[in-house]
């Protein structure tokens, strides 16, 4: 007989029959005979019933927004000391991953080390499937080991089975390594909230296709990653308000935008945005805090520095300065 993992999972080299035995016991995987006959609808009657399973998502992840918040306030702890935010995925989860990693730089001015998706199969996986990666436990733990993996840093597996090795394979690894883990899947009593510190279930239920855990199952994924790393940057300070006052202005549209989000936090004229923003770098928070706070350049710099970037912080110590 193939052995059994503690979590419930069978081996890696599990039979046929076993394989398709746990396959059947997935929610994700489910058959929904009520839409077998969907391929013979008018296009209008599918995009209907397809917009009202999609409508059915929030929901499932409003269940889980205690456990999605306390995951958040764990991750920000740790990133506040330098740890990184690391998701690990195979297909279409890794690929969510990837993407959610790679918008934090342009966004919140992040460095790409600190924001980590590592999918299996490598970057190569992104546009073509490297379906046999997705079995390798010592795959994933390779991969966190090559990034060099600390005790500050959170991994987020990310699987809609929740029993995909690799996603559980790095979970597993990096708890063993003292790191903060979080396991995001889509289905109830998963090997993957098992393994880690903070599991999250978001149910989405059968799929419109069966099986294709890219739909319901994919938009529950991006809606948690969106909270998982938006949020860990407000508590991080890299926001003021609801404004991205450290956008990384690397484009046109971006330059334009920064202009925006200073007028926007301060109501100063254009030319005093200009001059602000001349004054330092181009730095958003920065030309608020100068603005707002009514300090030069460099006095700017070392408040922020001071207040590990929060600019509500850095205001205060404005305020608080005496006039000279």
């Amino acid at each position: 007989m193939t052995s059994q993992h503690p979590h419930g999972r069978p081996a890696q080299h599990a039979s046929y029959g076993e394989l398709r035995a746990e396959l059947d016991s997935l929610t994700t995987e489910a058959f929904r005979a009520d839409l077998a006959e969907i391929d013979r609808l008018p296009t209008l009657d599918i995009a209907r019933i397809m917009n009202g399973e999609d409508a059915t998502v929030p929901a499932a992840v409003a269940a889980q927004l205690p456990r999605i918040a306390a995951a958040i306030d764990a991750t920000a702890e740790r990133a506040a000391r330098g740890g990184r935010l690391i998701y690990a995925g195979a297909g279409t989860a890794g690929r969510l991953g990837v993407l959610d990693a790679s918008e934090c730089p342009p966004t919140f001015n992040t460095d790409p080390s600190e924001v980590v998706g590592l999918i299996a199969g490598g970057h190569g996986a992104l546009v073509t499937s490297v379906e046999d990666a997705e079995d390798s436990e010592e795959l994933a733990a390779a991969d966190l080991d090559a990034i060099k993996l600390t005790a500050d840093d959170t991994v987020v597996g990310v699987s809609a089975s929740g029993r995909t090795p690799y996603a559980v394979g790095a979970v597993e690894h990096a708890r063993a390594a003292g790191a903060l883990t979080i396991g995001l899947s889509c289905n109830a009593d998963s090997a993957l909230a098992a393994a880690a510190d903070h599991g999250i279930e978001v149910v989405v239920g059968p799929e419109l296709i069966t099986g294709s855990t890219r739909l319901k199952a994919g938009t529950a994924q991006k809606l948690v990653l969106n909270m998982i790393s938006t949020i860990t940057m407000i508590r991080l300070g890299k926001t003021y308000g609801n404004l991205m006052v450290d956008v990384r202005a690397s484009n046109d549209k971006l330059r334009a935008r920064s202009r925006r989000i200073v007028a926007l936090a301060t109501g100063a004229s254009e030319a005093e945005i200009e001059a602000a923003l001349a004054d330092t770098g181009g730095e958003v928070k920065n030309a608020i805090l100068t603005i707002l706070g009514g300090v030069d350049a460099p006095t700017a710099a070392a408040l922020l520095t001071d207040s590990k970037g929060h600019l509500r912080e850095a205001l205060r110590s404005a305020a608080d300065r005496p006039m000279p």
